[in-house]
């Protein structure tokens, strides 16, 4: 590994003036030193973006379609490297990482397609008087400069839903990933230039949230800026971006529904799959699981008996389950919302301890409503189980949150199901399955402080275009 990485602007390497330790959060050594980018930078990344978006708008979709699926075949004959670049920079499991590179492979290769398979529509001008003797059609056209600020928790595949569909449309990227985890992003680089993709139309500058974000946010070239973070973040930028195009990938808090007749045996390991997959640190991780009074107790034991049986150890280790939380703050928040969840009348079925910086799985019940392990977002390896009597009753506390991403539902009852459907307040309910599914051409996005816009390549790559109307007359008559 290079003893520092650069800023990458313009299709060329660029000295920073600082260089920060980028360490790895289960042994806590230093991994290299990862340049931080200034407002200056950034200025400059956006204007080299701009210039080249001006010839790239113009390349024809075939070449942009070969750029990505060039990209992605570099990626999968290089697919263990990627894997441990997660798991030292994000201590993520090596098996997580590595399904973790197998869907980002997917994401390039699905924007690949979707380079394609950009059509407008035939507008029928006669079906209104006066619309006789033209002819009418719409076209998608690319934007320009896309500005897109990262998380740590997929830092492949959530920067390949932003930077692969922007490929697609023709248009150019800044790219900021998380402070934790920019080795992912920088890697790139590397790859994008091997795939052919001309200088200066990714371009990749780590650094601070705080310092760049007005630069990525306001500068007059950016024409769109999507962002994967929290929610306070989310509103920040909204603020800033004014009326250009967003998309904003916020907060969650996943409900999972559990109804009655359901074989809870079948369950078990998807549930607690779901709770604390990446320690919990995942957006659509199942945070409260509501079970029917009549399933409840059998399955808060198998629960947590198989909760206890994760395995916390090394990223690197194959046996692995529970890794190191990624930073230090984040661990102490999750100690302190514990301690206060359970002072509040909540009992600990299970877990909690801290070795290091792995917090064992902890499983919560009669959660005070007002607590925040269940108004906010965890992030992190606690969930909380309540029993409920009736659907109506587990549909309103499910929905009894600012947060609106997906929820989960199984039932032996497909009325039952689609009952519930129509009424969770959540941009994706995934029925009979819990709400961590996600493949990665299905839209998702949230409601409400969930964020605004879709993600999925095709309607990530809609959303980086204008729709653009053009009639033309065809007789004088």
């Amino acid at each position: 590994m290079k003893k520092k990485w650069q800023l990458w602007i313009g299709g060329k390497w660029r000295e920073a003036k600082s260089y920060e330790p980028l360490n790895n959060p289960h042994t806590e050594e230093e991994l290299t030193q990862i340049g931080q980018a200034e407002p200056a930078d950034a200025i400059e990344a956006i204007v080299e973006a701009h210039a080249a978006f001006q010839k790239f708008r113009d390349y024809p979709a075939h070449a942009r379609a070969k750029i990505l699926a060039k990209a992605a075949t570099i990626m999968e004959e290089r697919s263990e490297e990627c894997a441990k670049i997660i798991a030292l920079e994000g201590a993520k499991s090596i098996r997580n990482a590595r399904e973790e590179i197998s869907r980002t492979v997917q994401t390039y290769r699905f924007s690949a397609e979707a380079a394609k398979s950009n059509y407008g529509e035939r507008i029928p001008m006669d079906a209104a008087e006066g619309g006789e003797n033209r002819f009418g059609f719409t076209k998608r056209t690319p934007l320009g400069v896309v500005t897109a600020i990262t998380p740590f928790n997929f830092p492949f595949n959530l920067v390949a839903h932003k930077v692969g569909p922007a490929i697609a449309a023709g248009n150019s990227i800044v790219l900021k990933p998380a402070e934790q985890t920019p080795l992912s992003s920088l890697f790139l680089a590397e790859v994008f230039k091997e795939a052919g993709l001309p200088d200066g139309v990714l371009n990749i500058i780590p650094g601070k949230g705080d310092v760049l974000s007005e630069a990525l946010t306001t500068h007059p070239h950016v024409k769109k800026v999507t962002f994967t973070g929290s929610v306070e973040v989310g509103h920040l930028i909204q603020q800033q971006a004014g009326f250009r195009k967003l998309t904003l990938e916020l907060g969650s808090n996943s409900p999972f529904i559990i109804d009655e007749g359901v074989d809870i045996d079948k369950i078990i390991e998807r549930s607690v799959m779901g709770a604390f997959s990446y320690n919990g640190q995942v957006c659509i991780s199942i945070q409260r699981i509501y079970v029917h009074q009549s399933l409840y107790e059998a399955f808060l034991e198998r629960f947590v008996a198989r909760t206890k049986q994760l395995v916390a150890g090394s990223p690197m280790d194959e046996k692995t389950n529970i890794t190191a939380v990624i930073s230090k703050k984040s661990l102490e928040r999750l100690q302190e919302w514990l301690e206060e969840a359970v002072q509040e009348g909540a009992k600990l079925e299970c877990g909690g301890k801290v070795k290091g910086n792995v917090m064992k799985p902890a499983v919560l019940t009669n959660v005070n409503r007002d607590s925040k392990v269940f108004r906010n977002e965890v992030f992190g390896p606690i969930v909380c189980i309540f029993p409920f009597d009736t659907l109506d009753e587990a549909i309103e506390d499910a929905n009894d949150s600012r947060y609106g991403l997906n929820s989960g539902f199984i039932s032996p009852s497909l009325e039952r199901a689609f009952y519930a459907a129509e009424r969770l307040e959540t941009g994706g309910v995934i029925i009979n399955d819990i709400p961590t599914y996600r493949i990665d051409n299905m839209p998702y996005g949230g409601w409400k402080d969930s964020g605004v816009g879709r993600e999925g390549v095709k309607y990530a790559m809609n959303e980086m275009m204008e729709e653009k109307f053009i009639s033309i007359k065809t007789s004088d008559e």
